[in-house]
């Protein structure tokens, strides 16, 4: 699974050097291109509306759209010298509520300008928003599946793979669904475009501000799309302004805003494992520059947890042998969820009062038996005391792979407690 920071918020397209920077200082390895960063919806919004030029006497991108290129191309050539790899690009797309109809075309430029600058940087995806001002619902499958497959004809030629989305539409100032808004539907398309093209040249991204803002069921939408599913954004709002924040931080009464629980239980069954995308672009634009790497250190924990999360059950098939380290509710929810399909061969646990006991079938032991484990065999902790217990398997000398195992997102739960365990 890729991890890939959004730009947005953090790069400044001209100076990107110090964002750069800071992405790669917290650990991340890929960068998620928006290039509506070197072409911004404002200056879409705007086309035709002045003739000032742009600072320095530059020009506006959309008077010379062949300067995608240059302008995409140094804040790809940029991050590479930075140490980080582009896998994701986004073509540039107008607001869900613009009121240009009159831009098909350019932005059907700017998108062909946008494969080659995911060529030269390397990336295999580009996401493409569809055409969708000034068309008629009866015609936009039309229009769209003609526009798509222009593009295919480019993107074939350079390898790379063009990406849906789930779109919002601005209805009297309310965002309801969109184009691709289904699943089954979207679905639907991504098969038809691929049979259209003759080969996998469609793929879906799955934006999870955009599910959340339609109201939508997030498990049933990700098992639609299975294996055509190629990237994922994360991105948090609270469900009815249109906003890209830090997952986890749209909270009210202490509830998050978004289904991360749906989320992760649907990425998890269909064993997903393309780009993970982060984006909180407004988030960030709302951090002091001085506090900003701060927050990208945060996002990159946040990221990891995701991948963690999603790759929990990939993470159990790793390994041919296992046994579990607590003998508490932990590793209850783990026989319920896994037992059958991982079966462990023993648990054991810190408290010696139940050492040789029986625990939901599964025999406890001593940690000292640890030691006698073959090589290859995997000790999952099941206790929030991760770091404190592998720290003390460590110092007995366990040389065995140490993982942990987590049950805030299973896909089912025994809601009784144990106490005092």
């Amino acid at each position: 699974m890729h991890i890939s920071c959004g730009t947005q918020g953090i790069v400044n397209s001209k100076h990107p050097g110090q964002g750069i920077k800071d992405i790669a200082l917290a650990g991340f390895q890929n960068i998620f291109l928006d290039l509506s960063v070197v072409c911004p919806v404002w200056e879409l919004e705007n086309v035709g509306k002045s003739a000032q030029k742009r600072g320095n006497g530059a020009s506006w991108i959309f008077e010379h759209p062949e300067e995608m290129r240059s302008r995409g191309g140094f804040l790809a050539d940029q991050s590479a010298k930075g140490g980080l790899k582009i896998s994701v690009s986004m073509a540039p797309y107008l607001n869900y509520s613009t009121k240009r109809d009159d831009l098909n075309n350019l932005l059907e430029r700017l998108t062909q300008e946008s494969v080659m600058v995911s060529a030269q940087a390397h990336c295999r995806y580009l996401i493409v928003r569809p055409l969708t001002a000034g068309i008629g619902n009866a015609d936009l499958r039309e229009v769209n599946r003609a526009y798509y497959l222009r593009l295919a004809e480019r993107a074939k030629k350079y390898d790379i793979q063009l990406l849906l989305e789930n779109q919002c539409r601005n209805h009297n100032g309310h965002l309801i669904r969109g184009f691709c808004a289904d699943g089954r539907q979207a679905a639907q398309w991504v098969d038809t475009l691929n049979e259209a093209a003759g080969e996998e040249r469609f793929g879906f991204c799955m934006d999870v501000g955009a599910c959340n803002l339609c109201g939508q069921n997030i498990y049933d939408f990700v098992l639609s799309l299975e294996g055509r599913m190629k990237a994922v954004i994360l991105r948090d709002c609270d469900g009815s302004s249109d906003s890209a924040l830090l997952p986890f931080t749209s909270v009210a009464q202490g509830q998050s805003q978004t289904d991360w629980l749906n989320l992760i239980r649907g990425l998890r069954e269909i064993a997903f494992d393309g780009e993970l995308i982060l984006d909180f672009h407004d988030t960030a634009v709302a951090f002091s520059p001085l506090l900003k790497p701060e927050l990208i250190h945060m996002a990159k924990s946040v990221a990891d947890y995701f991948a963690w999360q999603i790759g929990m059950e990939s993470l159990l098939k790793k390994y041919p042998s296992r046994v579990l380290f607590g003998a508490g509710n932990m590793c209850r929810n783990y026989l319920k969820c896994y037992g059958e399909k991982y079966p462990p061969l023993f648990t054991c646990d810190n408290n010696g009062k139940l050492w040789g006991s029986v625990f939901e079938g599964l025999e406890v032991k001593n940690p000292q038996v640890l030691s006698a484990l073959p090589k290859d065999c995997a000790v999952f902790i099941c206790n929030i005391y991760y770091r404190e217990i592998e720290e003390q398997l460590r110092q007995m000398g366990i040389e065995n792979p140490i993982e942990f195992f987590n049950d805030e997102y299973m896909p089912s739960f025994y809601f009784d407690r144990l106490e005092n365990r």
